[in-house]
């Protein structure tokens, strides 16, 4: 056990002395306000789903200091890759050095990160939702739910060109709106992801309503996620928006499934915030599907 050097820790944290005090009195509730306020580290997430399991994993880079959520319940840890240094409820820290695997209690983790890591959390469910699964296992603070509706809605005017030419798709397609929402939201031709690993995730957007983000960057020309499968919407093919400059494209398959491919670079999650909304042209979906 060894104290934390504050003249690291300041350099790493990179603010001011608010950060610092809020971890010396173990406020991880002040420390994680002001830290959401700074500019994020890269922090690629990946999901994979088997039979009645959800393994979480996560990419944290060296220098970066970390304030997790916390856990409600118990579950397997398992570190596959660097070093870090947790910090202990009284201040005092431990090294660990992967690789390693121990039950983590309910609780809030904070660490600093000295060599790149890899790190999952297991979870037993069959739930294969990402927002569901964390609504279930995680409980996110007030001051961060928070902070993603302050961002979201300072965002939402950045895309009223998108929303308008959304309007104006409908209008050469030749839908109305309640005919477009319904078919959008029915759950007759809907389905899950397949058990695998998928690295986007579905949260509150601001086009519209729920929409689809990368939680690892994704590089331009590769598969983002099967859209359709069997005639069944996954949730690529009901929740990604519309967008006048879309970032993606729904590609056919020879046996007739539809996938959702990356146009250009996306970004993925950066600390608290989640990586960039995936958009298509309804346009070019539609007539993929010879709808129009």
């Amino acid at each position: 056990m060894e104290m934390f050097d504050v003249q690291e820790l300041d350099r790493v944290a990179r603010r001011d002395h608010e950060i610092l005090d809020a971890l010396r009195s173990r406020d991880l509730t002040r420390a994680e306000h002001a830290m959401l306020d700074a500019p994020q580290a890269q922090c690629s997430v990946i999901h994979h789903f088997g039979p009645g399991l959800c393994v979480r994993e996560v990419f944290l880079p060296a220098g970066a200091f970390v304030v997790g959520h916390r856990h409600k319940t118990a579950h397997l840890n398992v570190f596959l890759k660097g070093r870090l240094r947790m910090v202990r409820d009284d201040g005092s820290t431990e090294e660990l050095v992967a690789p390693m695997m121990f039950v983590g209690q309910p609780g809030r983790k904070c660490c600093y990160v000295i060599e790149d890591v890899v790190w999952q959390n297991i979870f037993a469910t069959e739930e294969t939702d990402i927002q569901k699964i964390e609504a279930q296992f995680l409980d996110k603070s007030e001051g961060f739910a928070a902070h993603q509706e302050r961002e979201l809605l300072a965002r939402a005017g950045e895309h009223a060109d998108d929303r308008a030419d959304y309007a104006a798709a409908l209008l050469q397609t030749g839908f109305d709106e309640a005919t477009a929402r319904a078919i959008s939201e029915s759950t007759a031709d809907q389905c899950p992801f397949p058990h695998g690993a998928w690295r986007v995730k579905t949260g509150p957007s601001p086009i519209e309503g729920t929409g689809l983000f990368a939680t690892t960057p994704i590089a331009s020309g590769e598969l983002i996620a099967p859209a359709r499968i069997g005639g069944l919407r996954t949730p690529a093919g009901r929740f990604t928006n519309h967008s006048r400059a879309p970032n993606a494209e729904m590609v056919s398959r020879a046996n007739g499934d539809i996938d959702l491919v990356a146009l250009c670079d996306i970004g993925g999650c950066r600390g608290g915030q989640d990586g960039d909304e995936i958009t298509i042209d309804y346009r070019q979906a539609l007539a993929l599907s010879g709808i129009c």
